[in-house]
C-alpha cells in the first residue's frame, strides 16, 4: 500500500520558506535548528488526528504564517511599553520584549536585585554562553511540534540566574505593536539557583485586529529547595493565533506554584511540561480562562512525577460565554519508583450561554502502585439557586452573574501569595464581566 502524503497548507509552506531565508541569519548552533526544523517539517502542523491537538487543529486554525516581526526602532519600542497594561500596577524589575526582541536599553543593568544576573539571548546564542547547554531541560518536551517551532525561530530572549531570595517580582513583558500581522519566537531560561526563591510575572500584549502568531516558550529550571512563584497572563488581541509553552524542572524539595490567566487571542494553546527531578517537590499549577465571541482556548498540561514522594495540585478553571470553545488536556505521568506520588488534577467550567462548548480530557500513566492520584472534570451552567438568592435581594441578573463568576474563578487566583499581583487578577476578572454586561 503506498503511503499517504498530505499536501502542505500555505501556512506549513511559508514556514518552510521562512526558515530557507532566516537559517543562515539566525543567532547560534545552525545544526540543532535545522533538526528542530526538520522534525517539525516531518509531520507538518498537527492537526485533530494528532491525539495531543486532537481538540486544536493547528492545520485548519493557521490559515497562513506571518511573517517573522524585526527589531522595532527606539520611538516604536517606547511608545509600545508606555501604552502596555497588563499588571501595569504592579511594581516589579521590567524585562521589555517589543516585537519578540529583548529591550536591553529599557533595563537598567547596573540597578539589579542583588542576586539577579540577565544574559540576552541573541548575544548568548552568537558567543556560545555556557548556559544555553541548559535550555531544553525535560528532553521529551522538545518532541512537541509548537516547542520545536520555536526552537527554530527563536532570535531573542533572555537567560535570568537568580542565585538568591528576591524580593522584587521580576516582570517579563512581552508586547507586539505592528499594525500588520507578524510571528515572533522569544525564549526565556530562568536558572533558579539551590535556596533560591523568585515572583515571575509574564505578560502577553498586542492590539485589537491584527492576527498576530506569536510562538514563546519559557524554560525555568529550579534546583534543591527553591520557591519560584509564576504568574502568566494572556491578553493579547482579539485576532491572534498565540502558542505558548512553560517547562519546568524541579529539584529536591522544589516549591513551584503557577497560574495561566487567559482573556485574549482569537486562537490560544499553552502547554506546560512539569518535571519532579527531585524528592519531596510540590507543585501547584492553575488555570484561570474567560473566554466570549468565538474565541478558542488550549490549555495542555503533563505533568511528570520522576522522583518519589512528591505533591502536584492542578486546579483549571474556565468561563465560556457565547459560543467560545475551552478545551482542558491534562496528564499525571508516574513511573514505578515513583513511589508515594500525590497527584490531583481538576478542571471546572462554566458555561454562560447555550452556544459554547467545553472539551475535558483529564488522564493518568501510573505504574507505582503506591500513590494518591486522582482526577475529574466538571462542566454546568451557573447555580439557579444560588442566581434566584441573589436575584430576590436585588440584584439584576448581570450582576448577579458576575458574583458568581467571580467566586468560581477565584479559587484559582486565590493562590497568588502577592497581594498586588492578586488583587490586579480580580480586576482582569471584574473588567471582562464589566464588558459582558
Amino acid at each position: 500500500m503506498a503511503d499517504v502524503t498530505l499536501m502542505k497548507t500555505p501556512a506549513e509552506t511559508g514556514l518552510v520558506q521562512a526558515f530557507e531565508s532566516a537559517k543562515t541569519l539566525l543567532p547560534g548552533n545552525a545544526e540543532s535548528r535545522a533538526k528542530a526544523f526538520e522534525q517539525f517539517n516531518l509531520r507538518g502542523l498537527p492537526h485533530r488526528r494528532v491525539e495531543e491537538f486532537k481538540y486544536t487543529d493547528l492545520r485548519a486554525l493557521m490559515r497562513e504564517a506571518a511573517p517573522f516581526a524585526g527589531t522595532p526602532s527606539a520611538v516604536q519600542a517606547k511608545e509600545a511599553l508606555a501604552g502596555a497594561k497588563a499588571l501595569a500596577g504592579v511594581s516589579a524589575l521590567q524585562v521589555p520584549f517589543v516585537n519578540g526582541h529583548f529591550m536591553r536599553d529599557a533595563v537598567r543593568f547596573d540597578a539589579l536585585p542583588e542576586g539577579v544576573e540577565i544574559v540576552p539571548l541573541a548575544e548568548a546564542l552568537a558567543s556560545g554562553h555556557d548556559w544555553l547547554a541548559r535550555l531544553s531541560p525535560i528532553p521529551w518536551a522538545a518532541d512537541n511540534p509548537v516547542y520545536q517551532l520555536n526552537t527554530s525561530f527563536m532570535a531573542d530572549g533572555v537567560m535570568l540566574r537568580i542565585a538568591g531570595p528576591v524580593e522584587t517580582p521580576i516582570h517579563l513583558r512581552f508586547v507586539t505593536s505592528e499594525t500588520s500581522a507578524v510571528a515572533t519566537a522569544t525564549r526565556v531560561l530562568v536558572l533558579v539557583e539551590d535556596r533560591a526563591s523568585v515572583t515571575l510575572l509574564e505578560t502577553h500584549e498586542s492590539g485589537n485586529g491584527t492576527g498576530h502568531q506569536p510562538n514563546d516558550v519559557v524554560e525555568i529550571i529550579a534546583g534543591d529547595e527553591t520557591n519560584v512563584r509564576h504568574v502568566r497572563m494572556n491578553a493579547e488581541g482579539d485576532q491572534a493565533l498565540a502558542l505558548s509553552t512553560l517547562a519546568v524542572k524541579m529539584g529536591t524539595e522544589a516549591q513551584l506554584t503557577s497560574i495561566n490567566v487567559v482573556v485574549g487571542s482569537a486562537v490560544s494553546r499553552h502547554q506546560v511540561f512539569a518535571n519532579f527531578d527531585g524528592e519531596n517537590a510540590r507543585a501547584q499549577i492553575n488555570g484561570a480562562t474567560m473566554v466570549k465571541g468565538r474565541q478558542h482556548a488550549d490549555s495542555t498540561l503533563v505533568v511528570e512525577h520522576a522522583a518519589p514522594n512528591c505533591e502536584s495540585r492542578e486546579l483549571f478553571k474556565t468561563v465560556i460565554d457565547d459560543e467560545a470553545t475551552g478545551v482542558f488536556q491534562g496528564k499525571i505521568i508516574v513511573p514505578h519508583h515513583a513511589q508515594k506520588t500525590d497527584g490531583r488534577m481538576m478542571s471546572a467550567a462554566l458555561l454562560l450561554a447555550d452556544g459554547g462548548s467545553m472539551n475535558n480530557k483529564p488522564e493518568l500513566e501510573i505504574f507505582a502502585d503506591d500513590v494518591q492520584c486522582a482526577h475529574g472534570a466538571t462542566c454546568g451552567q451557573l447555580d439557579e439557586d444560588l442566581l434566584f438568592y441573589l436575584m430576590a435581594r436585588g440584584l439584576p441578573k448581570k450582576e448577579a452573574e458576575s458574583l458568581l463568576v467571580q467566586a468560581f474563578l477565584g479559587e484559582a487566583i486565590e493562590f497568588v501569595e502577592n497581594d498586588t499581583v492578586r488583587d490586579a487578577l480580580t480586576a482582569t476578572v471584574e473588567g471582562w464581566l464589566r464588558a459582558r454586561s
